[in-house]
Order: structure tokens, then C-alpha cells, then sequence
């Protein structure tokens, strides 16, 4: 049960949540026996490396209600599907190039019955609204990433950090971090999680 091991991080999760927590592992499977989103391999550990890993956000930063996060680079649906789960009033619109992959987020949200998910198969340059906060995960390097949504930021920010970029990457990124000229804050994952995996894992912030 993938709830039982969020319960840990998480103890305050809705009898929902866990429901919709605990499909998708069989959710997944599903689709991803269709249209490989997720590497073999790494389907077994859905629970650590997929959705644990995406809610690594929600330690940093948790979302408001009527909050809008623009997820680039979706991929199957990480961070935010897990986020969507966790966060039922804050609004996410999930964006990924390959059109199959937008396919299978817009499945699993309509079989979550997620109603504060848009999926849409766009490029994050193409979209045309504004956000509270843009989420990723490891989606190309920070210099890159930045100008593609710089501009995309609502101007007044409600939460504890204001509106920005929250950023799942790994590794060592200082070399990263100095030729993208931002200034970054960097949250470590394994200070919120004991799980060997998130050693190396951080949630990059930038502000807007």
C-alpha cells in the first residue's frame, strides 16, 4: 500500500488521498504497459522514486488554495500528479512536448478524478497564462529551463516563499548553479526523508 509508506511523511492524508494514492501503482502499470512513460525498472519503486520523490515539493512549499503551478516537462504526470493528490484546491496545469505522454496524465487524472488537473501536450514557451509557481523535475539544465518561463510569474505572491521555481533535481549542481547566474536556494530531500534514494535529491528554489 503506497499510502501506508506516505503516512510516515505525511500523516495527515485524507481517507481520498490514500485511495488515490494507492491506484497508482495499478494505474501506471497500466499505461505504462501502452506507452513507456515510466522506465521498467523503475515502476516497481513508483512509491520512493516517483511519487515520494514529487512530493518532496509540498516540504518545501505547500500550496494554497486557488494557487496556479504550471508542471513543465510532466513526463507521465511527476511531480504533479502526486502534488494534485496532496494539494485538491490549488490548480496545476501539466505540459509536456510528446503528445502520448500527455495522453496517459489526462487518463490517470480522470481515473483519480482529479478536477484540479489540466493536461495539455505544449511546449512550457507556448503557454499562455501565468502561475504562482512552476514546477519540474529534472527536465533540462537551470540556464535552459529559466527562460522558458521566465514572464509566466502572477505578480502578487500569498505563500511563505514567494512566487518562483521549485525544481527537482539531483547530484552535485554547483557547477549548475554558477553558469546559470540565478540565485538559488537548495533544500537537501534528505533532511525531510530517510530513504537512501533522496541522499543526493534537492528541491531547487528560484525566485521569480
Amino acid at each position: 500500500m503506497i499510502s501506508d509508506y506516505l503516512l510516515k511523511y505525511f500523516p495527515n492524508l485524507t481517507a481520498q488521498q490514500q485511495q488515490q494514492f494507492n491506484r497508482l501503482p495499478e494505474l501506471y502499470t497500466f499505461w505504462n504497459n501502452q506507452i513507456n512513460v515510466i522506465s521498467r525498472k523503475d515502476i516497481d519503486m513508483l512509491g520512493e522514486r516517483h511519487v515520494l520523490h514529487s512530493l518532496g515539493i509540498a516540504k518545501v512549499m505547500a500550496f494554497l488554495p486557488g494557487e496556479n503551478v504550471l508542471d513543465v516537462g510532466t513526463g507521465g504526470g511527476f511531480p504533479g500528479i502526486p502534488l494534485a493528490i496532496l494539494f485538491p484546491e490549488t490548480q496545476f496545469h501539466l505540459v509536456d512536448s510528446i503528445g502520448k505522454k500527455i495522453k496517459v496524465v489526462q487518463e490517470v487524472a480522470k481515473a483519480l478524478g482529479l478536477k484540479n488537473v489540466k493536461a495539455s501536450h505544449q511546449r512550457a514557451e507556448q503557454v499562455d497564462e501565468k502561475f504562482d509557481f512552476v514546477v519540474s523535475r529534472a527536465v533540462t539544465q537551470l540556464k535552459d529551463f529559466y527562460p522558458w518561463v521566465r514572464g509566466k510569474f502572477n505578480k502578487q505572491s500569498k505563500n511563505k516563499l514567494p512566487n518562483g521555481i521549485l525544481y527537482l533535481k539531483g547530484g552535485d549542481l554547483a557547477q549548475e548553479i554558477k553558469e546559470s547566474g540565478l540565485k538559488v536556494s537548495q533544500y537537501h530531500l534528505k533532511d525531510y526523508f530517510a530513504e537512501e534514494f533522496f541522499e543526493t535529491k534537492q528541491v531547487i528554489y528560484i525566485k521569480a
